[in-house]
């Protein structure tokens, strides 16, 4: 049904001011105004022998300083002063460079050293301030070294989630030649810390460009997330972009809670704004997915076709933190689906796309290597009802990579991602992974 695909590129921009997100390029300090549409934003500096940098927010200074190579976070506000230090990591390795980060909730201090940066620092600024309050981030200001620096929208460590950007018959985007891809772009730590990203991909010299990050304004709440593992479709008139409520999700640290509903879902925006390109922020309403007999307590990674005159809609649904698998829903319209049809068998599956092979859709997903004996590591496809037809036969990366698969010009490609983390070992797991790319031989 499908060609063997082999490896032929793997990529890993590292960034932690975007390069096209760049707000400010300095040769003298001091403190300067830097708006914000939402908390995904960083600063960098040369590292001389006592270096500084700060975000001030809402009342509150955020800084982060280097001396004789420690470094430290301190917290300002007219209560007192904080500093914070790793006792294990604080240590850095004659470092070049010295980089703040505001990712969601979390600020980061970071040294570049040997070519690399490496988080020294990381505070969780939840019980702080709101971070998500789109008047304070409207009036963020920067404070750069005597010296200068840069300071922007944040980027990556790594990239994940990765899916085509398609119209709505789920055939990918071409411009000029070149696809587009979203991505969940890696913050430093676990999934609230990342946001999605935009990328234009070019297949023939499997190489990508930064192009445009989206950030979500949720239905029941105030503030500005960075929600992912989005599908983002094109439309006649516009654009849908589906997206999973990741940016706020913490896990669960109990039976109890493991079993009990986080608010985690997926949701939906409309607009007619160029999104390949810029920062946007989206409202966004819930998509209301039936998982009718599935016992979900959550759903995501969202994927949409119309086909025939109605709607297809992959997702994953969990019955636990973490166990979960693939589900399809169709319907007239995508505020009036149905269950086609899940995989309950399974117990680490997700990834759920769409794709045409040979006049007919099927779903694709990833077994991941928690998943059962005789269903590790590979790539299921399953037909419309959800029964298992065969397997996509392709190398299978570490972690839960996505078959995000697409025929190019008689040629099919896949973009995926593995498990590889970056940023060094204070940050644990979520910074993953290499981006991709398999064609067909």
């Amino acid at each position: 049904m499908l060609p063997r695909l082999e490896i032929v590129g793997r990529l890993r921009p590292v960034d932690l001011v975007a390069p096209g997100s760049v707000q400010l390029e300095a040769t003298s300090g001091g403190t300067m105004a830097m708006p914000a549409v939402a908390p995904y934003v960083a600063a960098t500096a040369e590292a001389r022998d006592r270096s500084w940098l700060a975000l001030h927010l809402a009342d509150h200074r955020i800084g982060a300083e280097v001396r004789d190579g420690s470094v430290s976070l301190t917290l300002n506000h007219s209560h007192g002063t904080r500093e914070l230090r790793s006792r294990r990591f604080h240590r850095s390795e004659d470092p070049t460079d010295l980089g703040l980060t505001l990712t969601g909730t979390h600020v980061t201090a970071w040294t570049r050293e040997a070519g690399s940066w490496v988080a020294r620092a990381r505070h969780d600024l939840r019980e702080v301030l709101d971070t998500r309050d789109e008047a304070a981030l409207a009036d963020l200001r920067v404070e750069l070294p005597t010296w200068g620096g840069t300071a922007g929208g944040f980027g990556q460590l790594g990239l994940r989630d990765v899916r085509f950007v398609t119209d709505v018959a789920g055939r990918p985007l071409r411009e000029n030649g070149a696809l587009w891809l979203t991505a969940t772009s890696a913050g430093p730590g676990f999934f609230d810390t990342a946001h999605t990203s935009v990328w234009r991909f070019d297949p023939e010299a499997v190489e990508v460009v930064h192009a445009g990050d989206l950030f979500f304004r949720r239905p029941d709440r105030p503030g500005v997330y960075g929600d992912h593992a989005t599908h983002l479709v094109r439309t006649d008139d516009g654009w849908l972009v589906a997206t999973s409520t990741w940016g706020d999700f913490e896990t669960p640290t109990t039976r109890a809670g493991r079993r009990t509903p986080a608010g985690l879902r997926v949701t939906l925006a409309e607009s007619d704004a160029d999104l390949l390109r810029g920062t946007h922020v989206l409202d966004t309403r819930e998509l209301p997915l039936p998982t009718d007999g599935l016992a979900s307590i959550a759903t995501w990674d969202p994927h949409l076709v119309h086909r025939d005159g109605e709607w297809l809609v992959g997702f994953v649904s969990a019955r636990r933190f973490f166990d979960f698998h693939p589900a399809l829903a169709s319907g007239p319209s995508l505020d009036d689906l149905r269950l086609r049809g899940a995989a309950t068998d399974r117990t680490s599956t997700e990834g759920t796309t769409l794709v045409e092979v040979d006049g007919r859709m099927v779903v694709l997903a990833s077994d991941g290597r928690d998943s059962g004996r005789g269903v590790r590591a590979r790539f299921p496809v399953f037909d419309l009802a959800m029964s298992d037809v065969g397997l996509l036969d392709a190398p299978y990366p570490t972690n839960l990579p996505w078959p995000s698969l697409a025929e190019v010009d008689g040629a099919w490609l896949l973009a995926t991602f593995n498990g590889s983390r970056a940023g060094g070992d204070l940050l644990g797991y979520g910074t993953h992974g290499d981006l991709m790319v398999m064609r067909s031989q």
